[in-house]
């Protein structure tokens, strides 16, 4: 079924429902179960807190054993369905440019003994706002940004971090795949602006831009504020005494003013949150690298690689809290007055992934269901992802069904939540794929009172993802008891 060419929003139902038609394809093992679990998540009202509630919704016509059946051991074509991200409209900036978030978030399963592939994930605010690193499974996510401020991205990839990898290393060849992606679905074509890679701090954003050459990217992250960085190398002067000639200039220290010397670029922008900021640039600057760490086992010589250093500061926060400078390292140089505010919006932009996050989990139940495979955990999490998907490509179709107390808004300023709660209106309209379940008996199961004859195997936690540098348990980490103190 499909709207008039005549009736408003006929072409975002058309793109919806291309989209779910290529959902379907890409579902080659328990196809119509697997249809109908993100037809259940998508239409349930309120969140998402069990399976088995999915199972109870309207739209998921099957049995709870199906749904956990297909879950386990259904098939999911995740290449084709990557494809079919980067083919959907994408939101794009005040200058017509890509911009992609980068951001690892955790699937957090600290009791799960029998799930293999666990890490240890970095997390902060559980217990007592402390700094933890709690078993689960990280999966690093790319997200296209929209401009201005909203709760909405356009999820683009997803990938899980297995025991010891190098989350820098897993960035770099996730970006380099869906930049091709983009690219070859005509996101990107030659004649347009760079695609901006915007990265927290924990990122080596140097390297990354390292690795990323060849391809139409800008690196913009976040760094330390104890940073130390160089100037470009001086020209060659003779020296009667001889010697080698210096590789580096002189040091730029983030926390000595009397080292930055002379800005090439400075705005200042009044913002209604955030007062007046002011952003400083520093052309020219790069790393002193060393063979160590991540580049320990590079062949050759060590580059320099040459990028804008951004210095951010604000008069107020909306808080109350005390206004920190911010840092920024951009893979450019020779950085006008413009390319420094666009950066800095940019940056801010990045956080509206954490918006999504929250979405995903809270309201979606992303990380709620408790299963045991890593390969299910994957299949659940595109589920959720092409469930979002659907939402954003149905946000001008979506009809605003308020409670009392909240604020009226604009149909093209609704947040996912209240998208989410108007598509089951919608849903009656799209076309569903799925065929319709035969009925069948279940199996006799176990019988009751009699045992487990097969444990499942226990698995320990493998190292934590630092880049460059991993963490490890300590000795005492399987026996529970800490070694005692000798003199």
């Amino acid at each position: 079924m499909s709207l008039l060419g005549g009736e408003p929003g006929c072409g975002a139902f058309a793109t919806l429902s291309r989209f779910r038609a290529e959902l379907y394809a890409s579902m080659t093992g328990r196809a119509d179960t697997l249809f109908e679990l993100a037809e259940a998540l998508r239409c349930s009202d309120g969140p998402v807190r069990t399976l088995v509630d999915l199972a109870l919704a309207p739209e998921h016509r099957r049995g709870h054993g199906a749904l956990y059946g297909a879950l386990n051991r259904g098939r999911l074509d995740v290449s084709r369905l990557r494809r079919s991200l980067a083919g959907v409209p994408l939101p794009k900036a005040a200058d017509g440019r890509l911009v992609l978030a980068v951001d690892v978030s955790p699937w957090l399963r600290p009791d799960a003994a029998a799930s293999p592939d666990r890490s240890f994930c970095h997390t902060y605010g559980r217990g007592k706002n402390e700094h933890r690193m709690i078993p689960g499974w990280p999966y690093s996510f790319v997200a296209a940004l929209e401009t201005g401020r909203t709760s909405w991205t356009a999820i683009l990839d997803a990938v899980r971090l297995g025991p010891g990898e190098d989350v820098a290393a897993v960035t770099i060849a996730q970006v380099r795949e869906v930049v091709e992606r983009l690219i070859a679905a005509g996101q990107w074509a030659p004649g347009d602006h760079d695609i901006l890679i915007v990265l927290d701090a924990g990122y080596d954003a140097p390297r990354i831009a390292h690795f990323l050459d060849g391809l139409p990217v800008e690196v913009l992250g976040r760094t330390r504020s104890d940073r130390v960085m160089r100037r470009p190398t001086p020209p060659r002067v003779y020296d009667p005494m001889g010697g080698r000639p210096p590789k580096h200039g002189g040091e730029f220290v983030f926390g000595a003013p009397a080292t930055w010397g002379t800005e090439q670029a400075v705005t200042v922008t009044d913002t209604r949150r955030y007062g007046k900021a002011t952003a400083r640039a520093w052309d020219g600057l790069h790393p002193r690298l060393t063979r160590r760490a991540a580049w320990l086992a590079h062949d050759g010589e060590l580059p320099i690689i040459s990028g804008t250093v951004i210095r951010l500061e604000v008069e107020h926060l909306p808080s109350g809290g005390d206004p920190k400078p911010i840092w920024l390292w951009w893979s450019r140089v020779d950085a006008t007055s413009t390319d420094v505010d666009r950066c800095w919006h940019a940056f801010l932009r990045r956080f509206d992934i954490e918006h999504t996050f929250r979405m995903i989990k809270q309201t979606m139940g992303w990380t709620r269901p408790k299963v045991r495979e890593p390969d299910a955990a994957d299949r659940w999490t595109w589920l959720v992802i092409a469930a979002h998907t659907q939402l954003r490509l149905a946000r001008p179709l979506a009809v605003d069904l308020r409670r009392p107390w909240e604020k009226p808004a604009d149909p093209n300023k609704l947040t996912p939540a209240r998208v989410r709660r108007g598509f089951r209106n919608l849903q009656a309209r799209l076309p569903s794929p799925a065929a319709v379940p035969k009925p069948s008996r279940p199996g006799p199961g176990r019988p009751p009172g009699s045992k487990n004859q097969r444990p499942a195997t226990r698995h320990d936690v493998g190292l934590a993802l630092v880049t460059g540098q991993p963490y490890r348990r300590p000795a005492h980490h399987k026996t529970g008891t800490k070694p005692r103190r000798t003199t």
